[in-house]
């Protein structure tokens, strides 16, 4: 997949389900293999992530799609944060 580096900064994120994730922030890129690694994004949906971070970091091979949006694959179970355990106990 090519595209621009410039074209990528403010879409919007979203996973496969159709579950925002956030905003392209910044571009992550490898010179020496000439590619993007990764999509650094903020304004971060709160039920996905720990919004007391100012962002994080979308591996590149996670993206499936990129137009008006990107579109990533479903993988919210693996930015949620679990919840405190020691609150049940």
């Amino acid at each position: 997949m090519r595209v621009e580096i410039s074209t990528l900064f403010g879409l919007d994120v979203y996973t496969d389900k159709g579950i925002y994730v956030g905003r392209v922030n910044d571009v992550q890129l490898d010179l020496d293999e000439q590619k993007i690694i990764g999509l650094a994004t903020n304004r971060l949906n709160p039920n996905l992530f720990d919004t007391t971070n100012h962002g994080v970091i979308i591996p590149f091979r996670w993206v499936l799609a990129i137009a008006d949006i990107v579109l990533i694959r479903q993988v919210a179970k693996q930015f949620k944060k679990p919840e405190k355990e020691e609150e049940e106990i």
